[in-house]
């Protein structure tokens, strides 16, 4: 997607921002007018009027909309990008400069496109970098969404645990990180039970990959991703129709990756850590099964009520590892819980974290940036549902209610040295098409999380 930007082009057309029922910016011909009225523009948002002039495009008019409409959703400009015909634009006026960033992002991300298994089509519409605007910066945040999507998007015939491990070392590659792995029965001689357990039943072996990047003095942002490959739920098998996104179930993986990128080639002044642990939930003698007791790294006793209820388990193994080491910053992404999807939408995923200022700078980062994101409570009362009796924990407790906050509080116990831990339970998916955001894998939380880190220790 960088090659959406030029620095400047001789043909490139104007284009104009318009609010509903607002005045037009440009001096328009009685042929113009007329055509606007023929043709209905109002400057409704994400409406598109080509100007003709003597066969060509003289400019473009592209609806702003009412400030209510915008307030409904994010990227307006993008919406307008695929129904452009191919050239060089320039943004002439209209688009507020604090909002000119994220405008010039979304025509980025508007031109995503997933090609591994057919063509795509070439990006049509180019934009000038406005002025004021970092586009090297914007490109990158744009190569570390794309590299999400595209790991998402990918089926777990293709993506599975190897092919995710290949595609983080790569990105290890690129940056001159050091990358790690543990494999096989390794995890049970590093203990790291949970993760081993749970992928055991796979033909690809489960693994933890560990990444590391940058000055060994500089302050930690530990990031941990959940790598489930592919969820049939296990024992506990899913119905068909709950299985039918379940490639997504590595997204947590495929963000933090996303971010990773997005912080070593901005170059930010952290010691970066990347675990992801890396599973295949599924189904053969091997299998982990309901009413199995685990003992997990930290040594806390886990009852399995529900094999479905797996992310938290190699979640766990992950967080402990990252506990000991104390970072600065401790962010943990998941594609975890439906409740979370029930309470929230697919649109706007859930916080958690203890540290009330942490909060308030990652819900200012969301909206500023618009990526959104809602703090969800550490809800202490919840604490007795995942106590079972019969083990420390209950990864699935009964009920039915509040799942996602007993899974966030399930995670939490893992976490007992870290003060700024912070866990997103993120879809990673979009089911319907949006300005910027294609139907299919989603990039959620990461550039809010960017921006925290960026202000607190980069």
């Amino acid at each position: 997607m960088a090659d959406c930007f030029v620095k400047n082009s001789s043909a490139a057309i104007d284009v104009y921002a318009v609010a509903k029922g607002g005045e037009y910016p440009v001096r328009l011909t009685s042929a113009q007018l007329g055509w606007l009225e023929a043709t209905g523009f109002s400057g409704g948002l994400g409406e598109v009027a080509l100007l003709p002039d003597d066969g060509k495009i003289a400019a473009v008019l592209v609806g702003w909309g009412t400030e209510d409409a915008r307030a409904r959703g994010r990227f307006h400009l993008a919406a307008a990008v695929a129904k452009l015909p191919a050239g060089d634009y320039r943004i002439a006026s209209g688009i507020p400069k604090d909002e000119m960033e994220t405008e010039a992002l979304g025509w980025l991300l508007s031109n995503y496109r997933f090609s591994k298994y057919r063509d795509a089509g070439a990006v049509k519409a180019r934009l000038i970098t406005p002025d004021d605007v970092d586009a090297r910066r914007i490109e990158v945040l744009a190569e570390g969404d794309a590299l999400a999507r595209d790991l998402i998007n990918t089926p777990a015939s293709d993506m599975g645990p190897e092919a995710l491990e290949a595609a983080f070392r790569d990105l290890g590659k690129q940056h001159g990180a050091e990358v790690f792995v543990t494999t096989g029965d390794a995890l049970l001689e590093q203990n790291f039970p949970m993760i081993h357990a749970v992928g055991r039943a796979s033909d690809q072996a489960p693994r933890l990959l560990d990444m590391r990047w940058g000055d060994a003095d500089a302050k930690t942002v530990t990031l941990v991703g959940k790598g489930v490959c592919f969820d049939t739920g296990g024992l506990n098998i899913k119905p068909g129709a709950s299985m039918g996104l379940m490639k997504k179930d590595m997204g947590g993986s495929a963000n933090v990756m996303g971010l990773a990128h997005m912080i070593m080639s901005l170059g930010l002044n952290v010691r970066l850590r990347v675990l992801v642990p890396v599973v295949e939930n599924s189904i053969s003698a091997g299998a982990f099964r309901p009413q199995d007791i685990l003992t997990s790294r930290k040594g806390l006793t886990v009852e399995v009520n529900n094999t479905d209820a797996e992310g938290r388990l190699v979640l766990a193994d992950a967080l402990a590892l990252a506990d000991e080491e104390t970072p600065e910053l401790l962010f943990c992404l998941a594609t975890l819980t439906g409740a979370a999807r029930v309470a929230l939408g697919p649109d706007l995923p859930p916080f958690f974290t203890d540290g009330d200022d942490l909060a308030a700078e990652i819900s200012e980062a969301a909206g500023r940036v618009a990526d959104p994101l809602w703090r969800l409570p550490f809800w202490q009362p919840y604490e007795e549902n995942i106590e079972p009796g019969i083990a420390d924990l209950d990864n699935a407790p009964s009920g039915g209610m509040a799942g996602a906050i007993t899974a966030a509080l399930f995670l939490r116990r893992f976490v007992e040295n870290t003060n700024n831990f912070v866990h997103l339970d993120i879809y990673g998916w979009v089911p319907a098409a949006k300005p910027a955001r294609s139907k299919g894998g989603a990039c959620q939380s990461v550039r809010a999380l960017l921006s925290v880190i960026e202000n607190r220790v980069g």
